[in-house]
């Protein structure tokens, strides 16, 4: 049907489930699905790239943050400046599991920190950091650490008429500096927690209010039917805050860090989705077992 490859998935029960699902709702049948209705969604830390020590976009703002607090010592007296600082390591902990309150913490910070600006500014950073920060285990930047196989899937799923969207509780404008680079998405399939805009004297700039609620746990799905209208067809993700969206979806595949060689071994903030998988028949994707090459 299609000459779209999965070279970089191995010939496993988990590709095969993949490939007989995408081929079932776009021929002629029972299990046909129109086009439009052909929405796949999939989370982003730890399902697109690596998301150990912690997701790539709180490192880039915990970067900005500690320079704004070496300029500015009152900002210690607040959080997240304040964790910061000391390290606060139930901080740091939330920021590994994107724990919803500490992230909710973050996400409100970062609409503080950039209100009054245009998108220009802060994706200007963005674009700094994207090109001169290195992850400490793989020393090259986190957009070299996107997982081939899961851009091979896009590409596969694009050429059987699904939307592609990702959803994430990671800042959406974040993600939208690269995401026509790394994931060849437009900026309008990604959706996330965002922060309100105005159009003031001819330009748009952000506000200090999120739009909306955190695109985590329920928001997911709440977050992808605002912007679509419909719930997912197919769904993807690696951790408890995927579980809502993975469950309103008629296909879920959830991606299982179990590779210590070539990434990382971990099941934290995972253990209630492995779980939940195997009550209700999700597809679960080992990274060591299931995937010839990760990056």
């Amino acid at each position: 049907m299609t000459d779209v490859d999965l070279a970089s998935w191995r010939d496993s029960s988990s590709r095969r489930a993949v490939v007989e699902f995408v081929e079932s709702v776009t021929r002629p049948g029972s299990a046909f699905v129109p086009p439009a209705d052909r929405i796949a969604t999939f989370d982003n830390d730890g399902t697109l790239w690596v998301e150990q020590p912690a997701p790539p976009q709180f490192d880039f703002l915990i970067r900005v943050w500690s320079q704004a607090a070496q300029q500015d010592p009152s900002l210690v007296e607040h959080q997240p400046y304040k964790a910061i600082v000391e390290r606060d390591p139930a901080f740091f902990e939330g920021l590994a599991t994107q724990d919803p309150e500490v992230v909710a913490s973050v996400e409100s910070a970062a609409a503080r920190s950039w209100a009054g600006t245009t998108p220009d500014a802060f994706e200007a950073q963005v674009r700094r950091w994207a090109q001169t920060v290195r992850q400490p285990r793989f020393d090259v930047g986190y957009t070299d650490l996107v997982y081939r196989p899961m851009l091979e899937l896009f590409d596969y799923l694009k050429a059987h008429d699904f939307r592609v969207f990702v959803c994430s509780g990671g800042g959406r404008d974040f993600m939208r500096v690269f995401a026509e680079e790394i994931w060849n998405l437009p900026k309008e399939n990604v959706i996330g927690t965002a922060p309100a805009y105005e159009y003031t004297d001819g330009r748009i700039v952000r506000t200090d209010r999120m739009l909306g609620g955190l695109a985590l746990g329920a928001g997911k799905p709440e977050h992808i039917y605002a912007r679509t209208g419909r719930l997912p067809l197919f769904a993807c993700g690696n951790a408890d805050v995927d579980i809502e969206m993975l469950t309103a979806a008629s296909f879920a595949l959830l991606i299982s860090h179990d590779d210590a060689e070539r990434e990382y071994a971990y099941t934290k903030a995972a253990e209630t989705a492995l779980a939940k998988a195997e009550e209700l028949d999700w597809i679960v994707v080992s990274m060591k077992d299931d995937w010839i090459t990760l990056f």
